[in-house]
This record gives structure tokens, sequence and C-alpha cells, in this order.
């Protein structure tokens, strides 16, 4: 377990979502690279929602005090892993190669953002922390 988190559960937050964006990325990358090969199935990375769904468990978690009580299947952050889903062409025109650049640029630029978004709230707060423990001096 990381110990800042112990000071600040949305920076384990943050950094799962770091990882999982760059993890995006190159899922991303590798279908633009890949729009001139002959039948390429592009893939997407899905992780959003499984995300959403650890949070909310950590939001409230349940105890278990016995060994005989029902596990509440919470494995936190740590168990989100996003999904690779491969989409191939049905059109059946051309290469049968799926991938549209145009909407894989408008999804690199998102994810770029959400990123650098991410990247600049846990710097922020790392200079808080820093800030703190200095006293604030």
């Amino acid at each position: 377990m990381n110990p800042i988190g112990l000071f600040d559960p949305s920076m384990n937050l943050l950094g799962k979502a770091l990882d999982l964006r760059a993890a995006n990325e190159r899922i991303i990358s590798s279908n633009i690279a890949n729009a001139e090969t002959p039948g390429y199935t592009p893939a997407r990375f899905e992780f959003e929602q499984e995300l959403r769904q650890a949070v909310s468990r950590t939001a409230s978690p349940l105890a278990t005090t016995q060994p005989a009580h029902i596990p509440t299947g919470n494995a936190g952050l740590e168990s989100v892993t996003g999904t690779v889903i491969k989409t191939p062409d049905k059109t059946g025109i051309g290469d049968k190669n799926g991938v549209k650049v145009d909407q894989e640029m408008i999804a690199l630029s998102k994810n770029e953002l959400m990123y650098e978004s991410a990247a600049q709230i846990l710097q922020k707060k790392i200079t808080l922390l820093g800030y703190v423990i200095q006293g604030g001096q």
C-alpha cells in the first residue's frame, strides 16, 4: 500500500488513473500506427466504468469480522485493470482495416488531456504535502 495514500486516498486514485491512461495511449497509438495495415483490427481500452465502480466500493467499505462472513469482493483500486476490446471491420469494403484515423486522433487528444489533468492535480497535491511537511514555510 502507498503510505501517502493513508493521508490522501485521492492520490492513489490519481496514480491509478495515470497508469490506465498510459495504457490507453499505447492502445490508441497502436491503432494509429496500423491504420494502413491490411486486416488490422483496431482495439479500445475500457476502464472508466470499472474505475468508477472501484471508487464507489471504496467510498463505503464493508468489514468482515468473522471468517464465515460473505466477502465484500472489494479489492480496491488495485483490481482495476481495464479491458481491451477488439472490433473487427464489418463493412466488407477495402482491406478490412477498421481504423478510423480521425476518431483515433480525437480519442488520443481526449486521453492526453485527461492524463495531463490528473498529472497536474497529483503534482499539486504532492507540492501541498511537501509544504505541510516543512511546516508551512
